[in-house]
């Protein structure tokens, strides 16, 4: 910074007509009884009519100064700002500097350009370089030659698909989409309990490709999986095919363009596919949960590498999940359940939402194994169209899930172990009960899908038995 501490201060570029026009009026000031400093973002022989230009070539000047548009005055006492002008006004300049002929001859209004210190990329730059952000995470040397992207796959941190290298200006600017500071910690990683900071979610939202607005979710999905009833350190450790689910409740899966249509749990939308990312990053780059390593998963599913959607919550007759879940209404939350991979259920002739129930009924029997009753949770994603059946037939999500839970009491005669010629099921002293397919609360429902296609999906889940499973959590996105 210029060690003027009373004056005025200019902040110009040749590269801005405003700025060139105005050079008679630099000398003018600089002539003046008020000491001035001309700073020049571009090249320190422009102004030629000022000799000792401040060369602002790396821009720390302007982004102390918090320039937005040149050219700026700036008048300083005791050290600090006390009044700005942008652009050129005449008689703002004038009545500014006390110079009543100031400018005389040029025209009386001309705007300014935009300060290289804005330019795209450069406020984060900058921050990096001289702002009070710092990035404590332990830095990476890699060689000059090096593909930076091979770097990342050869020290372990991907997840088998290319990841955005963590730079510190990528970090920065991640940082920008939360109003959280960067050394909070957040709560401890499993299965290695470290310590995680918003910085560290940050780092992996960048390397996961997510784009800073999305932030705020991948924060509250991380602390949702912290939550101890969700039980990630077991979801990691098991055989079962499990992996943390993201449903995206409130206006910001709008704001931030998430899918709840047409291939909503399929590819193509950024957010859906990086917020479900950055938290399995997180896992692993943080918590050490490595496959083979503490994950111990026989066979995984696809969607342990993204399984994030929002819901459709275009039709008011049935309540979002996270208002059901407690959630205030217009609140945006995420809620993580532990899914497995899709079953679709077709039924394409049932109109009536008694005969449609009955239908997924038989498709949800079939979730962990058909003669397994109480030993995993489902979800139901019901397409609109399937949906519209019990729209229209005035039945609430509570009447429905009712119906479900009918459906699904089964004669234990039929999952006793040995019946229908197949060993595994239910332990023979259970021939005489009618068994539920599902714990209390262990079926939900949630909605997604597009316009067309009268098909619906079923999500097996790890249900929370004795000290076994998981529950499933919400966690309101804050900012």
């Amino acid at each position: 910074m210029s060690d003027i501490s009373d004056g005025l201060i200019v902040v110009v570029k040749r590269d801005c007509p405003t700025c060139a026009l105005l050079e008679p009026v630099y000398s003018e000031l600089a002539g003046g009884d008020t000491p001035l400093a001309v700073f020049s973002q571009d090249d320190p022989s422009f102004p030629e009519s000022i000799d000792s230009v401040v060369d602002d070539n790396d821009l720390e000047q302007s982004y102390r100064l918090d320039i937005e548009t040149v050219p700026t005055l700036i008048r300083m006492e005791n050290g600090r700002e006390i009044a700005r002008l942008v652009g050129w006004h005449q008689d703002e300049w004038r009545d500014f500097t006390g110079l009543t002929s100031l400018g005389e001859g040029l025209p009386d209004y001309r705007p300014g350009c935009g300060s290289m210190s804005v330019e795209p990329g450069m406020a984060e730059t900058l921050a990096v370089r001289f702002g009070d952000t710092k990035i404590v995470s332990r830095r990476i040397a890699v060689a000059s030659l090096e593909d930076e992207i091979e770097a990342c796959f050869e020290r372990g941190w991907s997840d088998g698909l290319p990841v955005v290298p963590p730079t510190e200006v990528r970090v920065v600017r991640m940082l920008a989409g939360t109003t959280r500071a960067p050394d909070e910690v957040i709560g401890h990683v499993p299965p290695n309990l470290v310590e995680c900071t918003v910085e560290k979610v940050a780092i992996n939202a960048v390397m996961a490709g997510c784009k800073p607005e999305y932030l705020p979710v991948v924060l509250a999905a991380v602390e949702a999986a912290l939550i101890p009833e969700f039980c990630m350190h077991g979801m990691l450790c098991t055989t079962h095919f499990v992996g943390p689910m993201v449903i995206v409740n409130g206006p910001i899966a709008k704001s931030i363009g998430m899918n709840s249509g047409g291939n909503a749990l399929g590819q193509g939308n950024r957010a859906n596919g990086t917020i479900g990312r950055a938290l399995q990053l997180v896992i692993r780059n943080v918590g050490g949960g490595v496959p083979g390593g503490i994950d111990r998963a026989t066979l995984g599913n696809p969607g342990k590498y993204t399984y994030c959607f929002a819901e459709d919550e275009s039709d008011p007759h049935w309540e979002p999940l996270a208002v059901e879940r407690g959630v205030s209404p217009g609140a945006s939350a995420v809620t993580l359940y532990g899914g497995e991979g899709l079953l679709g259920s077709f039924d394409q002739l049932s109109r009536t939402p008694e005969s449609l129930t009955r239908s997924l009924a038989l498709s949800l029997r079939a979730v962990g194994h058909p003669k397994k009753a109480n030993a995993h949770d489902a979800f139901v994603v019901l397409s609109p169209e399937h949906f519209r059946t019990y729209r229209e037939a005035g039945w609430s999500k509570a009447q429905t899930l009712e119906a479900f839970d009918e459906a699904l009491q089964i004669p234990g005669r039929e999952l006793i172990r040995g019946a229908g010629g197949v060993a595994e099921g239910m332990p023979e002293h259970l021939a005489d009960k009618t068994l539920s397919k599902f714990r209390a609360g262990g079926l939900n429902i949630v909605r997604a899908g597009g316009i067309a296609g009268m098909m619906s999906a079923i999500i097996g889940g790890w249900a929370a038995t004795g000290e076994r499973g998981s529950e499933m959590v919400t966690k309101e996105i804050g900012t």
